[in-house]
């Protein structure tokens, strides 16, 4: 494992990613790209010192959380840091969630403040749980990204001193991305995002100054934290936000406005944009790259967008409690189908139940360790205990490495199945069902057959409809995995539930099954 970065004790997120770029000269350079303004280091890092200095009027104090329910723009940037200037912890959510998730989460936060905008001050203002003395500030800016709190101008403030923080402090709380349960509040320091800049960033990607980047995913998921938001600001770089949701239409528009040189996307839209009617006659040639990670990328949808696109796609794996991308394939050193090699600076192990290392080719559990490592779970012991083994995190993903040293993600140990004695791994018939025309998502569960017995099941939503399209991808399966892989039944949909982060939420498709069988 190569040298993490010697990262001093005295950190602030807000100090190395803001403050520093004005210090260095660079306070006049473009920091954000919005719809109708653009805003410089200078003034962004004035608009941090006014929220951090409202947040202390309110009697927001060091070490208290404060949730963050903001779309993405000039607002949600200024609050993120001027709470980190006061030494605060940010929790980022899903603003447009809906009342059962807003009380769930503000219950096990117990937030000294929530930070949203007029439109979801009632959804919040009803459904939230605060702390005792507990406030609920509205946030809102114009087109040109001035900023008012509860209605009153916000106007930027040159000079505020920053509440010194230690590297190990807690800095932000992540929602990790479950797929089956409950989302964990994962308590990240300020020296694990320093620590990922640093190796990942600039070391594996190469964000260089000169960069504009474009997020799919928005602000509140911590892949987007960091590619479109602390990995530009590290650089001196600028991000491109937009507060809409990201359609392959809006997309392509921004991409023609903005000319960005890095795009982080997902695997769901990537089948978007590459199955948009007018997708060929789109122009990115100013992408340097785009990357894709939350969900393992196809080797098929890897080809189609490299094909129509002519753009390199870097898929990898991270996350929330090792704070972002750790495995990755590079500009330099990529392979289809897989997640790439280990980021320098990490180190990963692939083991059997007990912990013992497999042989390359062999599917085992995923452990890694680095400097990025999460102090806990809140509120959850047991499970921090299981995860957290000394220097190591050992979570549900399942994985495979070659001889060349390129990891290939098999699935979370929680989704495999076993059929007929065998185990089968939803993504590999996941994969085959993508290859035929007709298929535009789909997400393979297990469930048990009249008998009793654990048998897989295809949710698809069709890219065009077709008779007899459930048995014509019933047999296109059959003709090309083992037959005991293939989907005992095809269950066409207009949409796969998702996440708050945006995943295929499984458990969901479970219960459906579950409650209608037939």
């Amino acid at each position: 494992m190569s040298a993490a970065p010697d990262l001093p004790s005295d950190l602030s997120l807000a100090d190395y990613f803001l403050d520093a770029r004005v210090r260095e000269g660079r306070g006049e350079r473009i920091a954000l790209r919005l719809p109708q303004a653009s805003l410089d280091y200078r003034r962004v890092q004035g608009l941090a010192n006014a929220v951090a200095a409202a947040l202390l009027e309110r009697g927001v104090d060091q070490e208290e959380r404060v949730i963050l329910a903001l779309p993405d723009g000039a607002a949600f940037v200024a609050a993120f840091f001027g709470v980190l200037k006061l030494g605060a912890v940010v929790v980022m959510v899903n603003p447009d969630q809906g009342p059962a998730e807003i009380a769930g989460v503000s219950a096990c936060v117990r937030p000294r403040a929530i930070l949203t905008d007029g439109a979801h001050r009632a959804a919040f203002r009803q459904h939230a749980v605060l702390r005792r003395r507990g406030v609920l500030a509205v946030l809102d800016e114009d087109a040109a990204g001035e900023l008012a709190l509860d209605g009153d101008p916000l106007p930027p403030l040159a000079d505020f001193d920053n509440v010194p923080t230690h590297r190990d402090d807690p800095a932000i709380w992540l929602f990790s991305g479950g797929t089956t349960g409950r989302p964990k509040a994962v308590v990240q320091s300020h020296g694990a995002f320093v620590n990922t800049t640093v190796l990942y960033a600039q070391g594996a990607l190469g964000y260089r100054p000169d960069d504009v980047t474009l997020s799919v995913p928005k602000l509140y998921f911590g892949y987007a934290t960091g590619s479109n938001l602390l990995f530009p600001f590290a650089a001196g770089a600028s991000a491109v936000l937009f507060p809409e949701p990201p359609t392959a239409e809006v997309l392509f528009d921004r991409i023609r406005r903005f000319r960005p040189t890095i795009l982080i996307n997902v695997p769901t839209v990537v089948g978007r944009m590459v199955a948009h009617p007018q997708a060929a006659r789109q122009d990115l040639s100013c992408l340097r790259f785009a990357t894709s990670a939350g969900e393992a990328l196809p080797a098929s949808l890897y080809e189609r967008w490299k094909a129509t696109f002519g753009v390199e796609l870097l898929d990898g794996l991270g996350t929330a409690e090792m704070w972002h991308v750790f495995i990755t394939n590079t500009p330099q050193a990529s392979k289809p189908g897989t997640l790439g090699r280990v980021v320098p600076g990490f180190e990963v192990r692939i083991c059997d139940d007990d912990g013992r290392a497999v042989a390359d080719g062999e599917v085992g559990r995923l452990w890694v360790r680095g400097r990025s490592r999460a102090l806990g779970y809140w509120q959850d012991l047991e499970r921090t205990c299981e995860c957290f083994r000394g220097p190591w995190f050992v979570g549900g993903d399942l994985v495979r490495r070659d001889a060349g040293g390129f990891i290939s993600y098999c699935g979370r140990s929680d989704d495999a199945l076993k059929v007929g004695g065998r185990w089968l791994m939803p993504k590999e018939v996941e994969s085959c069902l993508l290859e035929h025309p007709a298929v535009a998502e789909c997400a393979v569960i297990g469930a048990a057959d009249r008998a009793g017995l654990l048998k897989p099941y295809a949710f698809v939503v069709a890219s065009r409809p077709a008779a007899g399209l459930e048995e014509a991808l019933r047999t296109h399966v059959l003709e090309r995995l083992e037959p005991y892989k293939h989907p005992r039944r095809v269950i066409l949909t207009d949409a796969l539930p998702r996440t708050h982060l945006g995943k295929v939420d499984r458990g969901a498709l479970r219960r459906r099954l579950e409650a209608d069988p037939g």
